[in-house]
């Protein structure tokens, strides 16, 4: 029987995400760091200095808390309403605003504006570039930040990549992630109107483990 590909079932993937993270990532500080490697790497000074943000796939919430105990006004979109409801309850005392949506459709229906929107292996990895970014770029103030960071597309593997969630029995539930070469990347911002458009690989703090990918634009 085919895989049957919809919201529903890719919302039930990032809820079972939800309730699979543990309890410590809620109870503990928060943190903003855009590698998978604790201390390493740059830290929120790649958004500028904004007075507003939105992250979109948000997950556990901790960055956005970091950012709001600095001042700024942070806002998060995520798709999981297990997750929203925990980060909600977690991080929501500390000013910052969680919504549970879809980011295409939260980002086609939203009237705010940001001085920086950013993904940390978030939706800028789930989502189609082609259908994200404008919609992006449509919510930055003048000069304002697009930043993402995730891992790196394996050689010889870009563009849509299908994966399995929750193992290879049962339920036939997926998503796609998208990969593309730095120069791919730059080339799709500066389709949707970004200008400053950076894509680097950031190696890793040991030798033959994964890097980052580590995306910076700017809004004309």
């Amino acid at each position: 029987m085919a895989a049957v590909h919809n919201f529903d079932d890719e919302r039930a993937v990032w809820d079972t995400y939800a309730e699979s993270t543990r309890k410590d990532v809620f109870e503990g500080e928060p943190v903003f760091r855009w590698t998978q490697y604790a201390g390493h790497g740059p830290g929120p000074e790649v958004l500028g200095e904004p007075a507003s943000v939105l992250e979109i796939g948000c997950g556990t919430g901790r960055a956005l808390a970091f950012l709001a105990r600095q001042g700024v006004q942070a806002r998060g979109v995520d798709m999981s309403p297990v997750m929203v409801a925990r980060t909600t309850q977690r991080w929501g005392p500390s000013g910052v605003e969680f919504v549970c949506a879809e980011v295409l459709d939260f980002l086609r229906s939203d009237t705010e504006t940001y001085d920086a929107v950013y993904s940390v292996f978030g939706a800028a990895w789930f989502s189609d570039p082609r259908k994200l970014f404008p919609l992006v770029r449509q919510r930055l103030n003048p000069g304002g930040v697009f930043a993402f960071a995730q891992p790196p597309a394996i050689p010889g593997a870009y563009g849509p990549q299908g994966m399995y969630k929750g193992g290879f029995a049962g339920p036939a539930r997926y998503t796609y992630r998208y990969s593309y070469t730095p120069a791919s990347w730059r080339r799709l911002l500066v389709s949707a109107g970004f200008t400053e458009a950076v894509a680097v690989v950031l190696d890793a703090p040991k030798s033959d483990c994964i890097g980052t990918l580590s995306v910076r634009a700017v809004a004309p």
